[in-house]
């Protein structure tokens, strides 16, 4: 994937086509312009709604821990199966261009809401301290990015005692050990 190794800048759709296999007409026949193909790509691989509908399910049975393990565990299992959407995010971000508050809107920020209202709500039940539930939802979601950000990134692999599920257990547990009532 050009676009997440050189940028939306750097990359050209006469390269695009040639990694493709097609030509650059073929491209702009189904693509009118590059930033077309750009937010295509972005939305293919970001698929929220699939993401969302399964902690949906998840956050209706009220337990904190298994939802925010299922939380954390869905988002690193996605970006370590295709982590090229990490770098597409950076990637628009940096260059400040205008797709990434399309990516933003589309992936990050539904999560983000979705995970603000579940802590209103377990604010409301008296089960979370009173919380600043945008501030709350970050602080979870920044452990995930930490993690993702040193392995996908930085390539700083873990111990091999450290697995995934001992790491998401342990996010888990401070986490609730701050938040919880």
């Amino acid at each position: 994937m050009l676009f997440s190794k050189r940028g939306f800048s750097g990359t050209t759709t006469r390269e695009v086509a040639r990694s493709a296999g097609v030509s650059e007409a073929t491209i702009f026949k189904y693509f009118a312009t590059k930033e077309e193909l750009y937010a295509a790509i972005i939305e293919a691989k970001s698929q929220t709604h699939q993401l969302l509908e399964r902690l949906a399910r998840v956050a209706g049975r009220k337990d904190d821990a298994v939802f925010l393990t299922a939380l954390a565990r869905e988002l690193i299992a996605r970006t370590q199966a295709d982590p090229t959407l990490m770098r597409l995010l950076f990637f628009s971000a940096l260059e400040g261009h205008v797709l990434s508050d399309m990516f933003f809107q589309s992936r990050l920020n539904s999560v983000d809401v979705f995970l603000i209202r579940y802590i209103n709500e377990r604010v409301a039940a008296g089960a979370f301290r009173p919380v600043n539930p945008a501030q709350a939802a970050r602080s979870f979601i920044g452990m995930v990015t930490q993690h993702l950000l040193l392995q996908e990134l930085f390539r700083q692999k873990p111990p091999p005692h450290l697995t995934t599920d001992r790491v998401v257990g342990e996010m888990v547990a401070l986490y609730l050990r701050g938040v919880r009532a």
